[in-house]
């Protein structure tokens, strides 16, 4: 028993917990979180060219633990417009502008995490601007909280340059170093740049100091300590200007300095975002050491060398500052000194080295500051054994030495050589051009590294079978050149101890062959033969010049205008080498010509000879030569005279052995057709048709406008042409003319007629303006008057030609001896339409002169009588041009309202699809405009038409609604749906604007008044009325003619009496809605019954509730748990007798029995 209660105890807590576990879950389940899709916060201001996330996260979500994730852009100029970019679940999710991009790579997304995703953009361009919007398909069991966000990314220009002059510093250890760095930007946004300072060597770059965004200036791990000390400092000069300084340089400061600048913006979460980064050109910072240890280290290649070969013994200074210090070498073979080389650089040999070095065969030189050469060709067997050098540093001014350094000792051992040597030429093959030079080279292979004297002879094989010696050079280096080529340019050399090389200069055809080199080597001392070696063959193949050789003629340019300029090229194919001369000569045949003659010449020796007949060419012609043989002409202010055929004589030639130039090859090239033809006349005349009315003895005067000519320069030549009006049948009559020069010519009448002469005058008022100008008119000077321009242009010789000509408009003259009154048409009219176009007429009857010209002003009015309260339409000028519309007339309305000319009595307001608001009575005013003596209009006379009266009808409304009353009973907390339906309307695209209506149950009699509860405009706008019931309504339009508003968590304030409220709305022909007619549906009576709470919804709906249910009990079943394992652990008592178990016991006998608690537990 006592086992399974310790067992209970042990199980007790575990149960407690889990009952305790098990309550929870149930009590959190019942309150769902939301779905939530988060965007960083806008606005995220990012830079062009660079690449730039956007980071989304989704949380609160069920169902799938992976969730997907679209992204779209809302563009500033189009915000309506939803444009779809990338999706991770749908590879088709992307419109065609982002297509291309998203399959590139450009654009895509990274997933961080199954709930949270990164939006890339590698190449941010301007039109990646825009609104942001992050999209999750639902994957819970219902819509539940929020599935996209938003965020703003505005796209700025890249503004940023560092700028810093590259430059080669030389510093001495100890100094000061100042390097200056220019950062500017031009953003508009609030940015902060960063500028840092770097130090590159040996393949890292530290971090010398820098001032942050935060401007809180931070030096490198390195540079910490002596910016502490001052010696790093970077100040700010100015507003773009940074400047490095370093005290106390030490030699760890060498290296190439930078300065790299760096803009950043403080996203709107506060994180600071790195925008952009630009770096400068390098500086190169040299510091010279001021220490004056140095070492002396020796080396020798190759230390095993056999006899005939080279040895190289180098003396190595190691030494800081060596340019400026200065020193003394000297070598020693076997402990003797067979070599010095004074601080002035001047060498002095000892023994047998004085008379190898007269020979050639030792040098010594100094290779740089710290290396110094020591080479002995053709080594011999004595050259062998232990070498070291010896450095002695003295000063400038002194010659004895205050320091000397003696380096190790190196073995260099010489054996005799072996006949083992490989002769090779590289070349197999050459093909060259006649003219040009070969070089080969003979390489000598020693498979033991070294070999005897050698001597070398290069041998020809022609394409006959012939061998003959070309060249050779014995083991002493003297050569001798067969006689075959001693008038040639034939040349030979030792370039290295095993190659030997060829050069055959200004090849011919006939070297073309095979060729080959003798080795013959034998031992440096006794001269005994070694072997005899023959390399592989080369084999030459040597072009002609005219092979290939191909000359043409190009043009860009066959046909140009007068003063233009023509190009022409003659090209030589293939390209030659420099050795190959080429001259050139144009040729030049003339349209007006059958025979050709040269124009211009490239001689051979680069001049440039004119022909005997091209004056014309001389002042007007470049001539080129290109480095690639290309041959330009360009002639400009061309005119006919060089106009024709032309084409180019190639000629190739190369030098002789004797200096001679000879010619090797000669082609004629392609002719070339140019033609140059005077510009296309441009020449136009006003022409305008004007008709004139004038009285008798009045000055007329009759213009003639040049609108467009062909050149600036035209000059032109005007005829005035005169036709009377009562001979419509006869042809034009020339009255007088003004040449180009300004003189004037008269015909007919006026050549004898002083009179006439005296009445006709022509006149220049301005350039491109001519008038004729009539004088004291009578009626036999009506008639049409127009003039005839002749256009004349200066070629490119100063001749003048006729380009073209052109006729203006005519001028109708009507002089009159009497005038009449302005009067209009006086009809009254009635116009009835429903949407048809309507045409207000308004006729001129009489008026007083023939030429006048009409203002005619447009009005309104709802009375039946025109007077001054007519409201103003629209007014045309005398010229029909519209200079007025009343300020109620605005946008759209401009164009309902419409004045028209017929003729020149004629006018009439076209009414475009009005509307009924627009009956009423129209009329217009006519102002009469004739011109006086000084061709000014003015008013002559005023009238008023007839009244037209203008009734515009709507179409009848057949709006119905369903009338019938239903009743509504539910239970508090549920919903109930209010349906309004719509069985009849007036046009099939009408629009509706939907109420509801309620009277509420709970409200007094004074109250009682319908109360809004909710309305849906014809245009989709929502407006709420009652109180308390905004976030309860949802609002369906199942249908085009069905609506449905449902009300959630109804409570008892919700009963009443609902209907609905239709308005119709049409569409008029302007595009402007009105509203047509109105209808209500029937009653709903609904009411909202009471329920008694339960213990779920009374739970989530008081907290305290929450608390005494879950979390009260939880402490409770703690301390019980508590209290259970302390009885469990707590130590048992002994058994007591029986007079212990009585429960008063006296104090004194417990007192005076201490030990028995001991006694017991000893028993």
């Amino acid at each position: 028993m006592a086992a399974m209660k310790r067992c209970w105890f042990k199980e007790a807590p575990f149960k407690l917990w889990t009952l305790l576990a098990v309550s929870l879950i149930f009590s959190l389940d019942l309150c769902v979180a939301q779905r939530l899709v988060s965007l960083q916060k806008s606005p995220l201001v990012r830079v062009e060219g660079h690449h730039t996330t956007i980071q989304c996260d989704v949380s609160g979500y069920q169902g799938s633990l992976e969730q997907d994730f679209g992204f779209s852009i809302f563009r500033p100029d189009k915000p309506q417009l939803k444009i779809q970019i990338i999706s991770t679940h749908d590879s088709g999710f992307s419109y065609a502008k982002y297509g291309t991009r998203v399959r590139n790579k450009e654009i895509y997304i990274e997933r961080l995490a199954k709930d949270s995703v990164l939006l890339h953009i590698t190449d941010l361009k301007p039109d990646n601007q825009g609104l942001y919007e992050c999209f999750t398909p639902n994957t819970d069991v219902a819509y539940w909280g929020s599935y996209s966000a938003t965020t703003n990314l505005t796209v700025i220009p890249d503004t940023l340059s560092a700028t810093s002059v590259p430059q080669t510093l030389s510093k001495v250890e100890g100094d000061s170093l100042e390097l200056l760095c220019e950062v500017s930007k031009q953003t508009l946004q609030h940015t902060h740049v960063a500028v840092s300072w770097y130090l590159q060597k040996g393949g890292q770059n530290l971090k010398v100091i820098s001032l942050t965004q935060e401007l809180i200036l931070e030096a490198g791990e390195v540079y910490k300590r002596r910016q502490a000390l001052g010696d790093v400092r970077l100040d700010k000069i100015g507003a773009t200007s940074y400047k490095l300084t370093i005290d106390k340089l030490q030699t760890s400061d060498e290296g190439e300095f930078y300065c790299e600048a760096r803009e950043w913006i403080q996203d709107p979460d506060n994180a600071w975002y790195d925008l952009n980064n630009k770096g400068t050109d390098k500086t190169v910072v040299n510091i010279k050491s001021i220490g004056k240890e140095f070492r002396a280290r020796i080396e020798a290649t190759p230390a095993s060398i056999n006899v005939g070969a080279s040895l190289e013994v180098v003396c190595i200074v190691e030494a800081q500052n060596t340019p400026d210090r200065h020193f003394s070498v000297t070598w020693f073979l076997k402990n003797k000194e067979i070599i010095r080389l004074g601080p002035n650089a001047v060498p002095v040999f000892h023994g047998e080295y004085f008379n190898r070095e007269n020979l050639g065969k030792v040098k010594v030189n100094k290779k740089s500051n710290s290396e110094y050469l020591l080479k002995i060709y053709q080594v011999q067997m004595e050259d062998g054994g232990v070498y070291y050098c010896q450095v002695e540093e003295s000063e400038q001014i002194s010659s004895g030495a205050f320091s000397t350094k003696k380096s190790e000792e190196v073995t260099v051992t010489v054996e005799r050589p072996q006949a083992n040597l490989n002769v090779v030429i590289s070349h197999k093959t050459v093909q060259l051009l006649e003219g040009d030079s070969l070089e080969i080279t003979c390489d000598i292979q020693s498979t033991t590294g070294s070999h005897g004297q050698l001597s070398v002879d290069w041998q020809f094989l022609s394409s006959k079978g012939e061998t003959s010696k070309i060249i050779s050079m014995d083991q002493d280096g003297t050569q001798v050149t067969a006689e075959s080529y001693r008038k040639r340019d034939v040349r030979m050399a030792r370039v290295q101890s095993d190659a030997f090389s060829l050069g055959i200069y200004n090849l011919m055809t006939s070297d073309s062959g095979q060729y080959t080199c003798k080795v013959v080597e034998s031992e440096a001392e006794s001269k005994q033969l070694i072997g005899e070696y023959v390399s592989n063959s080369t084999v030459l193949t040597i072009e002609p010049l005219e092979n290939n050789f191909k000359v043409t003629a190009m043009t860009r340019t066959p046909a140009v205008k007068y003063n233009d300029t023509f190009k022409l090229q003659c090209v030589i194919q293939p390209r030659y080498p420099s050795h190959v001369i080429v001259s050139v000569i144009w040729k030049f045949q003339p349209n007006s010509s059958t025979d050709s003659y040269n124009l211009v010449t490239f001689t051979p020796k680069t001049a440039i000879e004119w022909g005997d007949k091209v004056d014309n060419f001389k002042t007007k012609t470049s001539v080129v030569k290109t480095v690639s043989n290309i041959f330009r002409l360009s002639v400009s202010r061309a005119s006919h005279l060089e106009a024709g055929k032309f084409l180019c004589m190639a000629q190739l030639w190369v030098r002789e052995n004797t200096g001679e130039i000879v010619t090797k090859a000669s082609k004629t090239s392609n002719i070339l057709q140019v033609k140059v033809t005077p510009p296309v006349s441009k020449l136009q005349v006003n022409k305008e048709i004007r008709n004139i009315e004038k009285r008798i003895n009045d000055i007329v005067e009759v213009e003639c406008r040049i609108s467009a000519q062909t050149q600036n320069d035209s000059q032109f030549a005007v005829t005035w042409l005169f036709r009377k009006a009562q001979d419509s049948n006869t042809g034009d009559e020339n009255l007088l003319q003004t040449d180009r020069n300004n003189i004037i010519q008269y015909y007919g009448e006026l050549l004898t007629d002083t009179q006439k002469k005296m009445k006709f005058q022509g006149e220049k008022t301005s350039n491109g303006v001519y008038k004729l100008i009539v004088q004291k008119t009578d009626v036999t000077d009506s008639g049409r008057y127009h003039c005839r321009v002749e256009e004349w242009l200066s070629d490119p010789n100063n001749v003048w030609y006729k380009i073209g000509e052109d006729m203006s408009g005519v001028t109708d003259l009507q002089v009159l001896r009497a005038g009449v009154k302005l009067q209009l048409s006086k009809t009254n009219s009635t116009v009835t339409t429903i949407e048809d176009d309507v045409e207000i007429k308004c006729n001129i009857e009489s008026q007083l002169q023939r030429q006048s010209q009409f203002s005619v002003m447009w009005y309104y009015n709802q009375e039946q009588e025109p007077d001054s309260k007519g409201i103003s339409l629209l007014k045309t000028d005398h010229n029909n041009i519209l200079i007025q519309y009343p300020k109620s007339q605005m946008g759209a309305q401009k164009m309902k309202f419409q004045s028209i000319k017929v003729s020149n009595s004629k006018f009439k307001l076209i009414i475009q699809k009005p509307e009924p608001r627009d009956s009423g009575v129209y009329y217009c005013r006519v102002e009469e405009w004739v011109l006086n003596a000084q061709n000014e209009w003015y008013i002559q006379g005023d009238d008023l038409s007839g009244l037209t009266k203008l009734e515009v009808q709507a179409p009848e409304s057949r709006l119905q609604v369903y009338k019938t009353e239903v009743s509504i009973s539910v239970q508090s907390k549920e919903l109930f749906h209010l349906h309004c339906n719509i069985t009849s309307q007036t046009k099939d695209d009408s629009q509706f604007a939907v109420s509801w209506f309620t009277l509420k149950a709970n409200q007094g009699a004074h109250e009682k008044k319908n109360q809004e509860v909710l309305k849906i405009n014809h245009n989709s706008v929502f407006e709420y009325g009652a109180e308390g019931m905004k976030d309860r309504l949802q609002l369906e339009r199942l249908s085009n003619r069905l609506y449905s508003l449902t009300v959630h968590n109804a409570n008892t304030g919700d009963s009443g009496i609902y209907y609905c409220d239709v308005e119709e709305w049409i569409q008029s022909v302007n595009n402007t809605w009105y509203k047509l007619g109105e209808a209500q549906s029937g009653l709903a009576m609904v009411t909202v019954e009471t329920i008694a709470p339960t213990l779920h919804s009374n739970i989530c709906a008081s907290e305290s509730m929450f608390y005494f249910i879950f979390i009260y009990p939880f402490i409770i079943f703690v301390a019980l748990i508590a209290l259970s394992i302390y009885f469990y652990l707590r130590p048992k008592k002994p058994k007591r007798s029986v007079n212990d178990k009585i429960f008063w016991t006296p104090i004194e006998k417990i007192m005076g029995e201490p030990k028995l608690e001991e006694d017991l537990t000893l028993k």
